[in-house]
């Protein structure tokens, strides 16, 4: 969207400038008493984009701990603001989510932690949420249906649910939704299914769009797990599932779900750990491949987040232990933010921020790409700044 609204401004650029070009014919003529003395028409001002130029203030440590979304337990405002703060030389983490042990009480308690963990509200950090309802809910006051409960409603209900749930989670501080699944089961025993919006393409497409459209203006979007759980069995909580569906196999199936949550605007897509063999042998959160059809392919220019980094150290493969590696192999496959939660310590955001500053400096992750990643998030964070500024 932002590469868009700068093609938009180039293009108005190119027709005013045709229009001060010199007439050809006797028009030009300097004879002509009218062209005696000519007054010459300034050029008009470039736009400056405001996620670019504020991304080249950034220094690399500072854009390496923007792309890191991290998580500790407690609702200690200190602690929080404190933890906010803890990236290399004091960078500020570009987004932190809320889980069980950051709540308790009710949502002005969970206002008091956002708060906390906001240290300007002019670039006001993501602050995300597993508010799916349903099997996953860490609002306990959201008693509206969500997943299996969903699969049998219309679109205009599945959407009157979603704006509901979303104005729940905004009055809480948090501005990004991990809530949209995108996934299609295989059957009712999937591991997916009780949280799917649909048992086929088509009916999750239909609730997917209406999820979005609920949401939409009060939250951001997120859909996940992209490329999808429904054709890999297995619970990528506690290891990689895996499927050889091939690409022509997932796009005529798949695909369906999550190609209608980005037609329908979603800011946000999240990458599963879970592996279509047949595309690429990595899973799809390290795969510049499942990357590269994500913007190519379906056209998404928003923002792309891994699923927590803390699954994927616990799979049980030894390749992916270590989650600052998996941080720097993640923005180097077209990521722009590393979410890490299960096995996070005070000090792991830090340790993964100060490993991707790392990976520039010595050429393991080119600079572009962390800045393009760092755009990503920054045009999200200006976005959530200009909606709180701009509220009544």
């Amino acid at each position: 969207m932002r590469r868009a609204l700068l093609g938009i401004v180039a293009a108005a650029l190119a027709v005013v400038l045709a229009g001060c070009a010199p007439a050809s014919g006797h028009e030009a003529s300097s004879s002509s008493p009218a062209r005696s003395n000519p007054t010459s028409t300034p050029s008009p001002t470039p736009t400056v984009d405001p996620v670019i130029a504020a991304v080249e203030r950034m220094s690399v440590t500072e854009q390496a701990a923007s792309v890191v979304m991290g998580h500790i337990d407690g609702t200690d405002p200190a602690a929080l603001r404190a933890y906010m703060a803890s990236g290399p030389d004091a960078a500020l983490l570009g987004g932190f989510i809320l889980m069980g042990g950051n709540i308790s009480g009710d949502a002005a308690q969970v206002k008091a932690v956002t708060d906390a963990l906001t240290a300007d509200a002019a670039l006001p950090p993501l602050i995300a949420i597993d508010q799916e309802g349903g099997t996953v809910s860490r609002l306990p006051w959201d008693r509206m249906p969500g997943g299996r409960a969903l699969q049998a409603d219309d679109a205009a209900h599945t959407q009157e649910v979603f704006a509901q749930r979303a104005q729940l989670v905004a009055d809480t501080g948090a501005n990004l939704n991990f809530g949209i699944i995108a996934d299609v089961p295989r059957g009712p025993s999937s591991f997916i299914a009780s949280r799917a919006l649909g048992v086929d393409a088509e009916s999750a497409s239909m609730r997917v769009t209406a999820a979005v459209k609920g949401e939409r203006g009060i939250v951001l979007s997120t859909l996940k797990h992209f490329p999808g759980h429904g054709a890999a069995p297995g619970d990528s909580h506690h290891l990689i599932p895996t499927t050889t569906e091939t690409l022509d196999q997932w796009r005529a199936d798949d695909a369906g779900p999550f190609i209608a949550g980005v037609d329908a605007g979603a800011e946000a897509l999240m990458f599963g750990h879970l592996a279509y063999t047949a595309v690429d042998a990595a899973p799809a959160s390290l795969s510049a491949r499942w990357h590269a059809i994500a913007r190519d392919e379906l056209g998404f220019d928003g923002l792309m987040i891994t699923d927590d980094l803390g699954m994927l150290s616990s799979s049980g493969v030894d390749a992916y232990r270590n989650p600052v590696a998996n941080a720097v192999t993640a923005i180097a496959a077209g990521n722009d933010m590393v979410l890490m939660i299960a096995g996070s310590t005070a000090t792991t955001a830090s340790e993964m921020a100060t490993g991707i500053a790392r990976a520039v400096t010595d050429g393991t992750l080119p600079a572009a790409r962390l800045k393009d990643a760092a755009e990503h998030v920054m045009a999200l964070r200006l976005q959530l700044a200009a909606h709180t500024t701009t509220a009544p």
